[in-house]
Parts: C-alpha cells; sequence; structure tokens
C-alpha cells in the first residue's frame, strides 16, 4: 500500500513542473490556462504535504532551495514516463512503444527508409525516433534504446554491435578537377571537413592509406548530413562513412579519392538498459535490425548477440 503523503496530486506535480521549468508562477499559470493564485495554492499545498518550504521567497520571487531541484528533477522524469505510457496506449492500444535515440544522419539517410518494413511486419508496435547527437541517459525511461557510434561502453546497458565504420573520402568533381589527388601528399593544403564527434577520422584514414599523413584544416561540422552538402558544394573534401557515401558517388555527386572504404575508428550500436531485456516489442526491433545490417554490411556486421 502507498502512503498518501508521498503522493500528491498531479496537479500539484504539473505545477510544481512548471514554476520550476519557468522560474515563474506567472508563466507557469499561463501555460496551464490557471490563475496566479490555483498555482500559488498548489504549490503551497504541496509544501505541506511534504513538510519541506521547496522554494524561498524573495520580493515575489520563488527561488527554489537545493532540495526542490533535485525534486523537481525526478518529477520531470515520473511525468514523461507518465506521458509517454498515455501516449503509447491512445496511438498502439494493441502493441508496444519503442522510443529510440539515434544519430541524426543514420537515421535520415538509413534507419528511416528501412523503419517501415519494420512496421509493416509487426503491425502492434509503433516506434519514436528522436535524434540526438549526444548520449542521453537511459536510466530515466525516456528512451528504450539508443543507437550510438564508438564502443560497446555505454553504462549500465546491455550492447549489441551493429557494424563497423568504414570511411570514404570523396570530394565533388568540379573541386577534383582543380586539385587532382593521386597520393596523400597531394592532400596538403586542401581543406578536410571534419566532424566534431570523429576527431582522429581523417588520421585514421591516413594510415590505412599506407602513406604519410598532412596537417588537416578546414571547416569541423555536428552532422554528415552538413558535410555531404559542403562536399557537394565544392567546400572541401569530406570523410564519410562508407554506407552514407556510396548513393551521393552512384549519383555522381561526390568522387572517392585513393582507397575507399578502409577501416574506421568504432562501430555503430545499440544500447538498452536492463528493463528491456526480455520486452517483447524490443525484442523483435533487436532482431529485425541485426538482419537489416547483415544484409546491408555483411562481415563487417555485428553477430546479432547482445554484449
Amino acid at each position: 500500500m502507498r502512503q498518501r503523503r508521498f503522493l500528491p496530486s498531479l496537479s500539484q506535480l504539473i505545477a510544481l513542473e512548471a514554476v520550476m521549468r519557468h522560474r515563474s508562477v506567472t508563466a507557469a499559470a499561463d501555460e496551464l490556462s490557471l490563475t496566479q493564485s490555483t498555482v500559488s495554492r498548489l504549490i503551497a499545498a504541496l509544501e505541506d504535504q511534504l513538510g519541506k518550504p521547496l522554494f524561498l521567497r524573495q520580493r515575489k520571487r520563488l527561488i527554489p532551495t537545493a532540495e526542490a531541484l533535485v525534486y523537481a528533477a525526478h518529477i520531470t522524469q515520473g511525468l514523461d514516463l507518465i506521458q509517454r505510457a498515455s501516449m503509447g496506449l491512445i496511438a498502439n492500444p494493441g502493441g508496444g512503444t519503442l522510443s529510440l535515440s539515434v544519430l541524426p544522419t543514420f537515421a535520415t539517410r538509413w534507419l528511416a527508409p528501412r523503419i517501415g518494413q519494420f512496421l509493416s511486419d509487426n503491425p502492434g508496435i509503433s516506434v519514436n525516433l528522436s535524434t540526438k547527437i549526444q548520449r542521453v541517459s537511459l536510466a530515466t525511461g525516456a528512451f528504450d534504446a539508443a543507437i550510438y557510434f564508438g564502443q560497446g561502453d555505454w553504462p549500465d546497458a546491455h550492447h549489441m554491435r551493429l557494424f563497423d565504420e568504414r570511411l570514404t573520402a570523396c570530394a565533388a568533381p568540379g573541386f577534383l578537377a582543380r586539385h587532382p589527388v593521386t597520393g596523400t601528399a597531394d592532400m596538403a593544403g586542401l581543406p578536410m571537413l571534419q566532424l566534431e564527434t570523429r576527431p582522429h577520422g581523417w588520421q585514421a584514414w591516413f594510415a590505412a592509406q599506407g602513406g604519410g599523413g598532412v596537417a588537416v584544416r578546414g571547416m569541423v561540422m555536428d552532422q554528415f548530413s552538413m558535410m555531404i552538402q559542403s562536399a557537394i558544394a565544392g567546400l572541401g573534401v569530406a570523410l564519410l562513412p562508407s554506407y552514407l557515401a556510396e548513393p551521393e558517388i552512384a549519383e555522381g555527386r561526390l568522387l572517392p579519392l585513393l582507397r575507399p572504404a578502409v577501416p574506421g575508428d568504432g562501430a555503430y550500436w545499440l544500447a538498452w538498459p536492463d528493463r528491456h531485456q526480455g520486452d517483447p516489442a524490443f525484442l523483435r526491433f533487436r532482431t529485425w535490425i541485426a538482419a537489416q545490417v547483415r544484409a546491408a554490411f555483411g562481415a563487417d556486421s555485428g553477430d546479432g548477440q547482445p554484449g
């Protein structure tokens, strides 16, 4: 049996979350379509129930206490879980809902064109995709799993290697007509586009070419999609995962330099928390994506077994 004292009303918690987010009773009241006095009463009632002040009142301003900041962070996570559960029930009452954190260009260029087949084969499951560059917390419950690049080192998570990254340097035909490249020495002085999450990518590429490296200079970007468009526009040489470079090369918008598809310094991984280890909807997705990467990448793909 849950103790009533430790279960404030949903109205109180929603009011607290809004006030903490806006740092203003007035803004919170406007968002919730309530009066300022109603929001103030809800906060006061919550403080009475908890037996602790959550805010310091200074000149009509509410300043959250240190304890309130921690408490509100947990409440926000709880409200997110409730909202996700409700959305899943409404959108898909007959099956499961998966919320995935996915790298942006991987999501748009590789996963999104394939996910329709998974949904068609599993009509009781819906999938929500959220593109994230940085790693998210799987402990909060906001995401059921994540696809990321690096090593199998996501803390407190199970892992499955999807495929190793291979790198292809490429540039626009017009750019290479002006700057022919027949060896690594010809790269000296050329703008080499860089991705901020792959600081050692060019070093790995030069090492795999068997030639000496040159000083790397050029724009730093946060997404491969931006790098692809910049290379097509003739702004420099792009270093791309081969699976992203292949469509542009096939269409003639980019040309590969020297040896293509050389080994990179990381892999793409699927990570998930322990609470989803036996979830039927997630198991279906995990089995499906393992089959997809085997078909697409062959020897470079993982074995489909969690690690």
